[in-house]
């Protein structure tokens, strides 16, 4: 859709919602005149100093841009600025995010649930360790650990910290997936009260494997949270390997979940949510507020939330973009996932077969690559990489660079071999938008490019 066309789009909807409220007297807004235009226009000069985030050749970090739908439904909204708080301050608006919520419920599986939108996916996964922390505790009354593994987002050892919970890091294996028996150590202690699994790591997108995580769970009685912030939307993609198809399909058996629609979603930032499979947590949340939760009998969303305003036009856009690309397998959403997938996969096998560079032991998991340039060091491998990232922006192909563990890489990728516990700078690329896979050969022509001026 051009610009022009979703701006009529925009028009044509604000006419329709205005006419809603005919009956009141007219009360003018203030002038928008020739000094707004000329702020405006230094505003869309200082944003010129971006990266071209909504383009094919930005495959650097996960950004994606909102749909269409997305960015009128959210623009709509704000001429009304619901505050989904509470029913007294977005009526519709708080409507909208139930059923919106319900759809990302029905998608794991969950008929029954308690959930609701966050700011993003930090502050979702705070309220699901939250309410690990209330319920997991020692017959002392003392809270019990919260475990993720060492490729887990940094938040849960950060939130671990805010909680006062003790947290663990679990080792991963040579995919960057939670190490089971490593696991298994740890649960039989009796320490450990939430298992955080991640399914689509922020590093490299790998998934961990759930499915033999809730057959710990029914051993040794642990709760178990997953963290799709990154990865949840990929359990309708139907072109995932068997290991992480597996886990995908044992979301239903989980206690908690978070996804952030405004990652794979289509959503501006910040739309986070969290769910819980049980309805009965909800008691945890109980409070009183001597003003706001008047207006209706009806559940306030702030009554099952720890944060108090929150945005409903990010409820409106999602679930305008949920009612044009519904949450179903071989739909038009679901292909745009896989779409990314394959991307990757073809990139990771160019990168295979090319001996400048050295690819991880195993493949792609998601949609997330990455890779770095063959040297005889770590450390030469390192300074390499950042020549071609360098090369690549040059080029206007922009990547992305990251350390990792060497143990992802074969055993014999350096001829002077590192340290186990090592790093290495990677490339690393985000291939998370669906047209990424019709410029693969773009992208790879330029990444070519930046790498022959090097190497």
């Amino acid at each position: 859709m051009s610009r022009d066309g979703l701006f009529e789009l925009i028009a044509e909807a604000q006419g329709q919602l205005d006419e809603g409220f005919d009956r009141l007297p007219e009360a003018r807004p203030a002038a928008f005149g020739a000094e707004a235009q000329r702020i405006l226009g230094l505003a869309a000069e200082r944003l010129r100093d971006n990266y071209p985030y909504g383009h094919p050749l930005y495959a650097g970090q996960m950004l994606k841009p909102p749909h269409p739908i997305a960015r009128a439904a959210y623009t709509l909204a704000m001429s009304v600025n619901p505050n989904n708080h509470a029913l007294d301050g977005g009526r519709a608006s708080s409507a909208m995010e139930v059923e919106a919520v319900a759809a990302l419920a029905k998608m794991f599986g969950w008929r029954e649930h308690l959930g609701h939108l966050t700011s993003g996916g930090t502050f979702a996964n705070l309220e699901a360790l939250w309410i690990a922390g209330q319920l997991m505790r020692s017959a002392d009354n003392t809270p019990k650990a919260i475990a993720a593994s060492e490729q887990a987002h940094y938040t849960h050892s950060r939130i671990s910290g805010v909680l006062g919970l003790p947290f663990i890091a679990v080792p991963v294996d040579h995919s960057g997936c939670m190490d089971m028996n490593a696991l298994e150590e740890m649960v039989a202690r009796g320490e450990i009260g939430t298992v955080v699994a991640t399914l689509g790591t922020t590093a490299i997108g790998s998934v961990d494997p759930l499915d033999k995580i809730l057959t710990l769970q029914q051993r040794y009685g642990f709760r178990v949270h997953v963290d799709a912030a990154y990865g949840g939307y990929f359990t309708l993609a139907k072109n995932l390997e068997r290991e992480a198809r597996a886990a995908y399909d044992a979301l239903a058996q989980v206690d908690s979940i978070v996804i952030d629609p405004h990652k794979h979603g289509l959503q501006p930032y910040g739309c986070g949510c969290v769910m819980f499979r049980d309805p009965a947590v909800g008691r945890l949340y109980k409070h009183d507020s001597p003003y706001t939760y008047f207006s209706s009998k009806e559940l306030h969303l702030g009554e099952i939330s720890l944060e108090c305003s929150r945005a409903g036009a990010a409820a409106v856009a999602l679930w305008a973009t949920q009612q044009l690309l519904p949450y179903v397998r071989d739909g038009e959403f679901a292909r745009g996932l896989e779409a990314g997938r394959k991307a990757a996969l073809m990139l990771h096998h160019r990168l295979t077969a090319d001996s400048r560079f050295i690819t991880p032991v195993s493949a792609p998991q998601l949609d997330i690559v990455f890779w770095t340039v063959q040297s005889e060091t770590t450390e030469a491998s390192s300074a390499l990489a950042q020549v071609v990232f360098d090369g690549a922006a040059k080029l206007d192909l922009h990547l992305a660079l990251a350390k990792l563990p060497v143990s992802f890489f074969p055993r014999d990728a350096w001829s002077v071999r590192p340290e186990a516990r090592s790093y290495v700078t990677c490339l690393r690329s985000v291939l998370m938008k669906p047209e990424h896979l019709a410029w693969l050969d773009e992208i790879w022509q330029r990444l070519d490019g930046a790498a022959k001026q090097v190497l």
